[in-house]
């Protein structure tokens, strides 16, 4: 499975969409993509049109959002701990932690952001 970061969904849903053709060639060839509800909290800070939100919930729906549970948090906060001051971010800490309780890949346009967090992989 691959988890989403705000990134992709911003690339893919946003403006000219550059990233909408990969996304949907990948949903078609059978991935599992899934959106954690801490992306979906992400995605809708920003200002969204009715068409950007529509696009959203026929490829990701809100109420298939993941859950940040207790146990992510668990995580989350020991993968903080281990990561030099500075480095990440605790949101994208969180969302990583998603994904590796998940035993999934995370698809960001911004690996940077998530080079220093031990165990996640990349898809």
């Amino acid at each position: 499975m691959i988890l989403l970061d705000t990134s992709v969904m911003l690339a893919a849903l946003t403006g000219p969409r550059p990233l909408l053709p990969e996304l949907r060639r990948r949903v078609a060839a059978g991935e599992r993509m899934a959106v954690p509800a801490l992306v979906l909290f992400d995605w809708r800070l920003g200002p969204r049109t009715a068409e950007e939100l529509a696009s959203q919930e026929e490829l990701f729906p809100a109420a298939a959002a993941l859950p940040f549970a207790a146990e992510d948090a668990a995580l989350a906060a020991e993968l903080f701990k281990q990561i030099p001051p500075g480095k990440t971010g605790a949101m994208a800490v969180a969302i990583a932690a998603c994904a590796i309780r998940q035993e999934a890949a995370l698809w960001t346009l911004q690996p940077e952001d998530f080079a220093a967090i031990p165990h996640l992989r990349l898809a």
